[in-house]
């Protein structure tokens, strides 16, 4: 009697993990037709037709150049026709960066076989992550070629950040260059520049959710 009681007990556990890893799956997939857009702090999201003219004259994000762990300059013009995720963070966080990293691996594994995709991190310490200090961060994160790691101007890169990815939360609380960027989300941006997406870079949820959004965007 026991040994069928142990054996109705692997049976019941067996399908049951087929049972999530299903789930997992359907999760990856199930998302609307259609992603909104955003031009603005507060993310309320736009529905948009993707063919109205109202895009013509839409937030995007605007050109700007800076230079990644090889040593290559990466602009947007780097970004034309792909789609790509954006974050911001620094070698030496002992913080939320490493988690980000973490999770961001997730997209570049879902991804690796996709030069469509890219991953954009921008330095909020740009003076102390040089191009070697990122190329050895790179190295030692597994870094890929789709994943750019940049520096530049820190003005440049924080008024990026804040006027036209709107990564950061404070909103009504206007902030200058002393001021340090600091955030864990995730910005996904489409082949035209425009913002369709804000996630928590340090929830592998909603990692796994911007994945799925990415599939979404892949067939519009």
């Amino acid at each position: 009697m026991k040994s069928v009681k142990k054996y109705s007990l692997l049976v019941l556990t067996f399908f049951m993990f087929l049972q999530c890893k299903k789930q997992e799956s359907k999760e990856l997939e199930s998302r609307v037709d259609d992603l909104p857009y955003y031009n603005e702090a507060s993310f309320t999201p736009k529905w948009i037709d993707k063919n109205s003219n109202k895009l013509k004259d839409f937030h995007k994000i605007p050109k700007f150049e800076f230079i990644n762990q090889n040593g290559k300059i990466v602009s947007d013009k780097t970004f034309d026709n792909k789609i790509y995720v954006t974050d911001f963070f620094f070698t030496t966080c002992p913080g939320i960066c490493p988690i980000m990293t973490k999770n961001m691996h997730m997209i570049q594994e879902a991804f690796q076989n996709d030069n469509s995709i890219l991953m954009l991190s921008h330095s909020v310490t740009p003076t102390k992550d040089s191009v070697p200090q990122l190329k050895k961060y790179a190295i030692e994160k597994n870094i890929g070629a789709n994943w750019h790691l940049v520096t530049g101007k820190k003005q440049e890169i924080y008024d990026l950040g804040r006027s036209s990815y709107f990564v950061e939360n404070d909103l009504g609380e206007p902030k200058g260059i002393d001021d340090f960027l600091h955030t864990e989300n995730f910005i996904l941006i489409d082949k035209n520049k425009h913002i369709r997406g804000i996630y928590n870079g340090l929830n592998k949820n909603s990692v796994k959710q911007l994945i799925a959004d990415i599939k979404t965007l892949q067939k519009s």
